[in-house]
């Protein structure tokens, strides 16, 4: 069975940015459809990435800060884990919740979506198979958002033991042994996920430092708190194989010890994702792609064929959902006639572990590197009332301002709900403030955010918070 449709707008991939693309150009008056393999809308962050993992990552904070409290003279019995009520959870009144109104939405909208794998046939139409049938996609203009995929490493055996980022959200079973491969914020977040249900985590990462995007100095708060949570943390270590055998995986590591091998039940291999560059039918109409795989595109994203977009993780670093739905809009923009681009300067990263880490701007180690000269302020939640009142005063909010022309450029935040704060952050840059400008800012007490300012104090000079002798 066949039939031919025709849209002003297709958009393949119905991910954050895929969404976003056709909510848009559909508010702008063009008339959409939206295709999609999955059975619901939002991609691998809302199905199998970002929201359940959020939503996992919650309860195992809850499960820290209720043994946490003991010392503050409230106790608790030990929590215990109902693992087929925690997924029925995860699964209805989170994801499911969600996926349905992202389809109310779509529907409000008139927004036709079609099920079913896409590929283009040529450079205006779009060929959509499922099971029997097939659907003829033509367009005046279509937004690819096909997303990414996580990273295999070659030579590990097929085993469902040995498990990416989408299969250990189902939580199949939990692991008394686990080792995670990469120590970046996949791994980290789930190995949080893991240890809070009891599993002795291990995480081995090839380079010499975790999050290796971070500055260092941010990331020591929380790798120190993990060395308490985890098993074992093995920096400028590297994974030579695996062998799976009838009762554990044996894992040889090669590190500053030498050579050795590890006794695991699962493996999480969490070293980065790479575009969904095949199968989508790129190389039929020419698109232009790098050597990594990525689509490349201009400010207002689009590819080499003019009327073809291209947003998300297909275009490149930073892999984020929010960079994705910025671009979706941007893309939708340019298509109805809007005088829009995108801008990649202030693009927030959020480590969602415990503590929380989030950066904007620049960070100082690049600020180094491209020898912008700066002046830091480092505001450290020790002297944090709110902080101290949770019980969490091992973070600290650092600000960057160049020194040349006094703007903020870059902020870093460790600590509780520092993806919440580094918002500031971002409209401070954006809006080109100056460390006065943020210093006046009057931030509610007691607050985790008032460290936003006091860090912009201290560069101001008004800190009165600390003591900062004057230079």
């Amino acid at each position: 069975m066949s039939e031919s449709i025709h849209a002003e707008v297709v958009v393949l991939g119905a991910g954050p940015g895929g969404y976003a693309a056709a909510f848009r150009a559909s508010d702008l008056g063009k008339s959409v459809v939206l295709i999609d393999k999955g059975k619901t809308l939002g991609g691998v962050c809302l199905n199998r990435g970002c929201i359940p993992s959020k939503a996992l990552l919650h309860l195992a904070r809850v499960k820290s800060e209720s043994a946490e409290v003991k010392s503050f003279g409230l106790s608790f019995s030990e929590p215990e884990w109902d693992l087929e009520a925690v997924k029925k959870w995860k699964d209805e009144r989170v994801v499911g919740r969600l996926t349905k109104g992202i389809a109310a939405l779509a529907k409000v909208r008139k927004v036709q979506v079609i099920e079913g794998s896409g590929v283009f046939v040529s450079k205006d139409t779009i060929e959509v198979t499922k099971e029997d049938s097939v659907t003829q996609v033509t367009f005046d203009d279509a937004i690819i958002a096909v997303g990414s995929h996580p990273t295999k490493i070659p030579g590990f055996p097929e085993d469902p033991r040995i498990m990416d980022s989408t299969s250990a959200l189902e939580l199949d079973g939990i692991p008394e042994k686990l080792l995670i491969i990469g120590g970046g914020y996949i791994g980290l977040e789930m190995g949080t996920i893991y240890s809070a249900m009891g599993s002795e985590v291990t995480v081995v990462e090839f380079m010499p430092n975790l999050l290796p995007g971070a500055d260092p100095d941010v990331v020591k708060p929380l790798e120190k708190r993990l060395q308490k949570d985890f098993a074992s943390i093995r920096t400028a270590t590297k994974v030579q194989g695996i062998e799976a055998l009838p009762d554990h995986l044996a894992v040889s590591i090669e590190g500053a010890n030498g050579v050795e091998t590890l006794s695991v039940d699962k493996v999480l291999v969490a070293v980065g994702r790479r575009p969904n560059t095949h199968g989508s039918g790129f190389e039929t109409i020419g698109l232009d792609i790098n050597e990594r795989g990525f689509i490349k595109v201009n400010q207002r994203r689009q590819t080499n064929i003019p009327h073809i977009y291209a947003i998300g993780d297909i275009t490149g670093d930073p892999m984020l959902a929010h960079k994705a739905t910025h671009e979706g809009k941007v893309a939708a923009e340019v298509i109805a006639g809007e005088p829009a681009a995108f801008d990649s300067s202030v693009i927030p990263a959020v480590i969602f572990t415990d503590p929380e880490i989030a950066w904007a701007g620049l960070t100082e180690t690049q600020a180094k590197e491209q020898g912008i000269e700066y002046d830091k302020g480092v505001f450290p939640w020790s002297a944090s009332g709110r902080a101290l009142a949770l019980g969490r005063t091992e973070g600290f909010s650092k600000a960057l301002f160049e020194k040349q022309t006094g703007r903020l450029i870059g902020m870093s935040i460790v600590g509780t709900n520092a993806g919440d704060l580094i918002a500031e952050a971002v409209l401070a840059i954006e809006m080109g403030a100056d460390a006065e400008d943020i210093a006046l800012i009057i931030h509610p007490h007691p607050s985790l955010s008032e460290s936003v300012g006091n860090a912009a104090e201290i560069v101001a000079g008004s800190i009165t918070d600390l003591f900062a002798p004057k230079k």
